[in-house]
């Protein structure tokens, strides 16, 4: 199955994908093997950072391998800030990217998003491929930092659905993630609620499948009712490197010295919060 074809049958079934950013292979181990164990698709996130920390090319080649295993691992260049970095992603074959324009006005957002647009679905066009890689394009600014924050960063704010609706039809993007109460990183004082009301509303107007980023923090309910309100894909980052850190300060305390011993209670470590996740978003 393509990635489209997986949102479509999330769709139908009312759930969603998880959608997990890595820096390395153990990273990829974790989320691979839990997605394995549940049976579920799974999408690998990488940003900016984080692909030039594990190399693109290496990880689409690991994502590939496990794909043509049988798997449905997935692979997104996530929040790319310029255009060229989007064509880059797109030409090293990532089934999907985002172009995060959300700081910007909405009139240079649209631009440079409908630009990754058009060479997405150029180059498929240009090399015979099944299909372009998805875009993804963001209106309405939820922070940058996928860490644990004092308070709420500032200028985050909830997008407009009349906006919404035009950026969606201007752009031609594949999927939409929109901000409504999720804010990236964990927030100490605790994580605001999501908007499900706006959800629904942007559901019903977007035309395209909406995509939730923030995930980590958000309370179990609140995931349910974004789900049956139309989310078909949900980003969890924080809550991963919290866990992969914890991992490796318990393995250091083991004494091991050989790596491939001691990196075992990351990946467990890590392993059991994509599980835990995967279950919740697949109602598992």
């Amino acid at each position: 199955m393509t990635l489209s074809e997986c949102i479509a049958d999330a769709k139908k079934k009312g759930v969603a994908i998880g959608h997990f950013n890595i820096s390395d292979s153990e990273g990829f181990k974790a989320v691979v093997e839990a997605a394995k164990e549940l049976g579920v698709p799974v999408i690998i996130g990488v940003s900016e950072g984080e692909r030039e920390f594990i190399g693109l090319a290496e990880i689409v080649s690991l994502v590939k391998v496990a794909r043509g295993n049988g798997l449905p691992v997935f692979i997104n260049a996530d929040h790319t800030y310029s255009v060229e970095r989007a064509k880059a992603a797109i030409d090293a074959g990532v089934d999907s990217v985002i172009i995060d324009g959300a700081a910007k006005s909405f009139e240079e957002n649209v631009a440079m998003t409908k630009k990754v647009v058009d060479y997405a679905e150029g180059r498929a066009l240009n090399t015979n491929s099944q299909g372009p890689a998805l875009v993804e394009g963001e209106l309405g600014f939820i922070g940058t930092s996928s860490k644990v924050l004092e308070e709420i960063p500032a200028g985050v704010a909830k997008t407009n659905p009349d906006e919404a609706a035009e950026f969606v039809k201007q752009t031609g993007i594949d999927l939409f993630a929109p901000s409504v109460g999720n804010i990236h990183g964990i927030v100490k004082a605790g994580e605001p609620d999501l908007d499900i009301e706006l959800i629904k509303k942007l559901e019903q107007i977007s035309e395209v499948p909406l995509v939730l980023h923030g995930g980590s923090g958000i309370s179990d309910e609140d995931f349910r009712l974004a789900i049956a309100a139309g989310i078909r894909i949900i980003h969890i980052n924080t809550e991963l490197r919290l866990a992969y850190k914890a991992g490796i300060e318990e393995g250091i305390k083991s004494g091991e010295i050989a790596p491939y011993k001691f990196m075992q209670e990351a990946v467990k470590s890590m392993k059991e919060v994509v599980i835990e996740r995967l279950k919740l978003f697949n109602n598992l």
